[in-house]
């Protein structure tokens, strides 16, 4: 039952994050920190594995003689195997082991029963939402349903999830400061993955990274790209970006920081209409098109509301979106503002999450898990991130109209185009630059001055 309302919790506070409300501060209590909890389930990851393997390598029914004999013959995968988990969740936990060929792994093991219980996990939702949805008929909340039966199949699946994490390799091959830890397939099973180990520190721990002088706007910058270009440019996008699945470290071989992805198992793909609409109205949100941020805010679904729609992607007041999103950073006035009235909108953030297109929930669920990274780093809405973000774009929307132009002229008046869009936004951010040199330089003179006077 525990794990029923986790994984409930899990999805209502997705949707309420998507809100633009979340409490970056938030605490979440985890049934893994009880100690009887973690033993009882170290044991039974025993007998999973054994399970498992003895099960998927070789055809051995569970519980008979020839299993018992061979279950011993699990040690001979492992060196060491630590029963303390690394981490823990509502579906898997993992553990480091030691292969007999001296490889270090992580051995990502699903928790027993995990699969039998899930149909009884999503009945529970719909026969809650039906009940909230009696008392409160404004509240809909019935798509929290269709997406546990969408995902949740997908997330119990450990061997899509080694594929997931292949693709995103691939896909982002060209950056260099993003590790994707190595699947062992021979060793894989649906409900153990083994995957290359890389230890890190969470990316959202500032004490580590002051502690291996790794840059926490470096840092920031790296997830802002990486995101953008997951979004924008490939329409595959890693949905799960809390900091126990982001990790970052120095490079063992180049001494330089970087960040290691994690737990692939839930993944947004975006259709080219929707990510084309979302790339048009990210533009319009950052360069303050008032006109276009309405039109495409009503192409994705969220009608008359579409300044909440506008508020709850950007996690700002409307009046910040007008006055332009990049213009100021996020004040602890305007994060009271939004909390406080919150509550007053509930029927509406309901109403609109509802109709927005299936594929935006989860993006509003990873846009919070990202500003939650940012809000710990201290580096929330930065100038920079919105820049990368607004190249993505036009990137993303280039490689569109040039696929469609049939004509080479038009192909080439496309890239030129691109191009010098590009330019401007690096001549701005240059400029941005040596505003801020010249406003530390100032700060800087004044506290010179200001010194000697204090002694």
């Amino acid at each position: 039952m525990a794990r029923k309302a986790l994984k409930l919790a899990s999805w209502t506070g997705a949707a309420l994050a998507a809100s633009g409300f979340y409490l970056y501060s938030n605490k979440y209590l985890d049934p893994n920190d009880f100690g009887a909890i973690r033993v009882g389930r170290a044991v039974a990851t025993t007998a999973v594995i054994s399970y498992d393997y003895l099960t998927s390598l070789r055809s051995v029914p569970y519980g008979s003689e020839e299993y018992l004999q061979l279950r011993s013959k699990i040690h001979d995968l492992f060196v060491s195997f630590d029963d303390t988990p690394l981490g823990a969740a509502s579906l898997a936990q993992v553990h480091k082991a030691v292969l007999r060929d001296g490889r270090t792994v992580a051995v990502k093991v699903q928790h027993p029963k995990v699969q039998s219980q899930s149909s009884k996990d999503i009945l529970l939702m719909e026969v809650l939402v039906l009940a909230v949805k009696q008392l409160f008929p404004e509240f809909e909340f019935m798509w929290l349903v269709e997406e546990a039966k969408k995902n949740l199949p997908l997330e119990l699946d450990f061997l899509n999830e080694g594929r997931n994490a292949e693709k995103v390799a691939q896909m982002l091959k060209d950056f260099d400061f993003l590790k994707v830890p190595r699947i062992y397939w021979e060793l894989s099973t649906k409900r153990v993955l083994l995957m290359e180990f890389v230890d890190g520190g969470q990316v959202n721990d500032r004490d580590y990274m002051e502690r291996n002088n790794i840059d926490v706007n470096e840092i920031s910058r790296y997830l802002g790209k990486m995101y953008s270009e997951m979004i924008f440019v490939n329409g595959f996008v890693h949905c799960d970006p809390h900091p126990g699945n982001v990790l970052v470290r120095k490079c063992p071989g180049t001494g330089k920081a970087e960040v290691v992805l994690l737990d692939h198992g839930l993944y947004q793909v975006l259709t080219d209409e929707f990510r084309l609409d979302y790339c048009h109205l990210w533009q319009s949100l950052i360069w303050t098109d008032m006109e276009k941020v309405k039109k495409y805010s009503q192409r994705l679904g969220a009608g008359d509301l579409y300044p909440l729609f506008a508020c709850m992607l950007t996690a700002r007041s409307w009046d910040s979106v007008n006055r332009g999103i990049g213009q100021a950073p996020v004040t602890a006035t305007e994060d009271a503002e939004i909390r406080n009235n919150a509550a007053n909108y509930v029927p509406q953030i309901s109403q609109l999450l509802n109709h927005v297109p299936r594929q935006m929930l989860l993006l509003f669920k990873t846009n919070d898990l990202l500003r939650g990274i940012e809000a710990a780093l201290g580096t929330r809405a930065s100038a920079s991130s919105f820049l990368n973000m607004a190249r993505c774009c036009i990137r993303a929307l280039a490689v569109h109209k040039k696929k469609n132009s049939r004509s080479l002229f038009r192909r080439t008046q496309i890239s030129f185009r691109e191009a010098f869009n590009l330019w401007q936004i690096d001549l701005h951010e240059l400029i941005l630059r040596v505003k801020g040199l010249r406003l530390a330089s100032w700060v800087l003179a004044l506290l010179c001055r200001l010194l000697p006077t204090s002694y």
